[in-house]
């Protein structure tokens, strides 16, 4: 068993983590939360990963044949979905804040208190 695609999935994490903090532009904190997302697409399929294993169609192979596991495939797409929708939300939050501030700086939103 490798250690390799759960330290990548970490590193992707760590990287659009850095990102996030010390980003200074709304569309980027988008991009970077998108990055984010993608180390638990590495992370699933790390998990759902056999080794010398066919797809889970059942009715061309053995009854003995090893198969990847389908719920975890069927996780990250699952996942991908969740990730455009909360990609479209984050860049609507910041076409709205464009709208009322004329920036995309996230300290100008402060201002919207109230």
């Amino acid at each position: 068993m490798s250690y390799l695609p759960y330290a990548l999935a970490i590193w992707i994490f760590v990287v659009a983590l850095y990102g996030i903090v010390t980003s200074r532009n709304l569309v980027h904190i988008a991009v970077c939360v998108s990055v984010a997302q993608s180390a638990t697409y590495v992370l699933l399929l790390a998990v759902g990963f056999r080794n010398r294993a066919t797809a889970p169609i059942f009715s061309d192979i053995p009854t003995h044949s090893r198969v990847v596991d389908p719920v975890v495939q069927a996780l990250t797409l699952t996942d991908v979905v969740v990730s455009v929708a909360v990609g479209a939300l984050l860049l609507a939050f910041a076409v709205k804040s464009f709208e009322r501030t004329g920036s995309l700086d996230p300290t100008m939103i402060a201002e919207l208190h109230g």
